[in-house]
């Protein structure tokens, strides 16, 4: 495969040709950390969508015809070539988005087992039959592939957001146009080159790059697009929603989050706070699941509060290609400056800057947009970076009197994707079910989703969800069968 140091220009897959796009325009795609060009994308426009929806529509019949095992052998085909390459897709996430290199294995390694995943169920996609009404009835209800399925990514997880996307909508029998996002498009593309080697057939499998108005609301707004699953940011969700709503087709969102990450006085304060620091500067705060609120029982409050200054402090900042960096660079300056406002804005409402709350400059820094590791103490539930999400490697911290506090500011929220929890009492344990309003919850450990789990968030935090069988379950239809001979 090639090496992303030589700035490639990577055009729209449509029909299982690699095209040029209508728009005769690319997107320069520069590393986060260094400003070095990392490749070009070609620019989608709606002609291009259309193409391609047309494309994955003529496939359709085909392909959902084939058998179950016929899916599952190219989904496995397609695995083992990512993990063939896994050195190049971490060099490939790391260089366009700013991921440490560390984690951009664990990225690539959580892409092939979302793909190995949906290779493995393509056969456990099951119906049922009941008696019917009448003398000799049966009722069969059968689950059948949608159509064509369009699919919008996020840049903060570029290869496993393609998987995510991808894999379940191929097993189920779908075919796919998918859009990734114009920050970070580059592992998806490399992604297709090895889909195509796979077996994919021509017109299963479409990409069309570009940016949200001349791709991603066509794409939406298509009328043969039967489904759109999206992840990104809540404004932008719930105007796909409402897009979606004149031609009435399924959403599935896995938009924004205000993570939780409460600490009670019987927890491992050592595990507890490790698994903080984790969850908050992974990938330098860019996770929808990352910690983006503290609650700390106030008897372990100064003894926690130490270990998280000695953590954040031993953090190392730099370009994510070295093996030693812990944290790279925000995505890009734009988001930086959002970030900065925000700690900035704390302060003036009375947060405490304990540390960092700075762009970082001089020698690797200069060139770019990398954010220091910052600690806000004396944070309060009436502050604005207490509702809003961050999305930033800022760590707040909220002295608690109790776990019933503790529960309703974590509550007390517009999101409702992921929390933490750390205590070793059950009943407090079990209180989470019916008191915790999240729709995947950590106790006693760091995030991170299983690709057999259900990655699915309440309120403002999305629609339907993710990974696992009842996500797979999204990307098929019942259709209700009474049988009479």
């Amino acid at each position: 495969m090639s090496n992303p140091a030589l700035k490639d220009t990577y055009k729209l897959y449509i029909n299982g040709q690699w095209e040029d796009g209508s728009a005769d325009s690319v997107t320069e795609i520069r590393n986060p950390a260094t400003g070095a060009l990392v490749g070009k994308a070609t620019n989608g426009t709606q002609h291009d969508v259309e193409k391609a929806v047309k494309a994955a529509a003529d496939a359709f019949p085909a392909w959902s015809k084939k058998t179950a095992e016929e899916r599952a052998d190219i989904l496995y085909a397609f695995k083992a070539l990512i993990e063939k390459n896994a050195d190049h897709f971490a060099h490939v996430i790391s260089s366009e988005m700013g991921k440490p290199l560390a984690e951009a294995h664990i990225e690539v390694n959580f892409a092939t087992g979302l793909i190995r995943f949906a290779a493995e169920n393509t056969r456990r996609l099951e119906g049922d039959i009941i008696p019917g009404s009448r003398p000799g009835e049966k009722i069969l209800f059968e689950k059948i592939p949608h159509g064509v399925i369009g699919a919008i990514s996020a840049w903060n997880f570029p290869l496993a957001l393609f998987a995510r996307k991808v894999a379940p909508a191929l097993a189920a029998g779908n075919t796919i146009v998918i859009k990734p996002h114009e920050l970070a498009p580059l592992a998806a593309l490399e992604a297709t080159r090895l889909a195509e080697e796979a077996g994919i057939p021509a017109g299963v499998l479409n990409v069309v790059t570009g940016n949200g108005q001349d791709v991603g609301t066509p794409l939406v707004e298509h009328p043969d697009i039967k489904l759109i699953t999206m992840t990104g940011s809540t404004a932008t969700g719930k105007k796909i929603m409402a897009a979606a709503a004149n031609t009435l087709k399924e959403v599935r969102l896995e938009l924004g989050g205000k993570a939780p990450f409460i600490v009670m006085e019987d927890a491992d304060i050592e595990k507890a706070a490790t698994a903080a620091v984790q969850a908050r500067f992974s990938n330098a705060g860019q996770v929808c699941t990352s910690n983006e609120r503290t609650y700390v029982h106030e008897a372990v409050y100064n003894q926690f509060l130490t270990l998280v200054r000695q953590k954040i402090a031993a953090l190392t900042v730099g370009n994510p290609l070295d093996a030693k960096t812990d944290m790279g660079p925000k995505v890009s300056l734009q988001e930086l400056e959002k970030v900065h406002k925000m700690v900035e804005q704390a302060v003036a409402q009375g947060a405490s800057l304990e540390m960092g709350g700075k762009r970082l400059t001089g020698d690797v820094y200069d060139q770019g947009f990398f954010y220091a590791p910052t600690l806000l103490t004396n944070v309060t539930e009436d502050m604005d970076i207490v509702k809003d999400e961050v999305f930033g490697p800022v760590f707040l911290l909220t002295k608690v009197t109790d776990y019933d506090d503790a529960l309703r500011q974590a509550n007390e929220c517009q999101y409702g994707l992921s929390a933490y929890v750390f205590t070793q009492d059950l009943k407090r344990i079990m209180r989470i079910s019916s008191e915790l309003n999240f729709g995947e919850v950590y106790v006693n450990r760091e995030g991170g989703e299983a690709p057999q789990g259900f990655h699915h968030g309440y309120k403002d935090s999305g629609l339907g969800g993710e990974d696992g069988k009842y996500g797979l379950e999204a990307y098929v239809q019942t259709k209700t069968v009474y049988l009479n001979a």
